[in-house]
């Protein structure tokens, strides 16, 4: 199943609208770790329970859907809000008392119900993480979706930096970030195809530059910029990402 972004936004302390990102993409440079959207479009009194990577996750959803009808959300983080977590195990350890309303938005599709909550959309939402091949899983889910006939299909990717005292585990995200986009299936020239593959490569070796992005923003990168190829080796798999001309 090929697909088309329809429209797409990313947040990232900084990088705020499409042409800043793609200026960014292009010649990437250190971001700063800290910044928070102001998340305007969702109601004040739900606004205020959420994190900031939620905030951050639902800023980029709502800049991509602006006034799309209403569709399916996947959900895609590696992590997902550890930071909530290591608290409440914190508070755990120490024995003092765990707030259900912070143990409620741990859970890794807590962001997805806020969104859907705060739009009032009965839509199907989903969570993903599926380790270094989350952004895969969750574009896989989205051309199944297509395939079955849905007219349209937001992705949403989204992490920051793993919190102590678990960052020695992960240090492939250096900032907080998050990108969405809005598709639809495509049978045309500039149609994206996802495939799996197993075995050595047969894509050109690069050599890997000293600022090289993590694989979820090479990955925007392929999307936005119209390049023919880009392959993902993870998980014992070549995930190739193509443009069919």
């Amino acid at each position: 199943m090929g697909f088309s972004v329809q429209r797409w936004a990313a947040w990232a302390p900084g990088l705020v609208n499409p042409a800043s990102w793609e200026t960014w993409l292009a010649k990437p440079h250190p971001l700063p770790a800290e910044g928070t959207p102001a998340l305007s479009a969702m109601p004040a009194m739900m606004r205020r329970r959420v994190d900031r990577l939620g905030r951050i996750a639902l800023q980029a959803a709502y800049d991509a859907h602006v006034d799309a009808p209403d569709a399916p959300v996947l959900f895609a983080s590696r992590y997902g809000d550890l930071g909530r977590s290591v608290e409440l195990l914190t508070q755990l350890a120490r024995s003092e008392p765990l707030s259900p309303t912070s143990f409620s938005l741990s859970v890794h599709n807590a962001i997805g119900a806020l969104y859907s909550i705060a739009r009032g959309d009965t839509s199907a939402y989903g969570a993903i993480a599926a380790g270094e091949e989350t952004v895969e899983a969750a574009f896989t889910e989205a051309c199944g979706l297509l395939a079955d006939g849905v007219p349209r299909v937001m992705v949403v990717v989204y992490d920051e930096p793993v919190p102590a005292p678990w960052e020695h585990f992960a240090r492939d995200v250096a900032f907080p970030h998050a990108w969405a986009c809005l598709l639809s299936a495509s049978t045309g020239a500039d149609a994206i195809h996802l495939g799996c593959a197993t075995g050595p490569s047969d894509a050109p070796v690069t050599r890997q530059e000293p600022d090289a992005l993590p694989a979820d923003l090479r990955i925007l990168r392929f999307l936005v910029s119209g390049a023919s190829r880009w392959e993902h080796a993870a998980g014992g798999r070549r995930w190739r990402w193509e443009r069919h001309a």
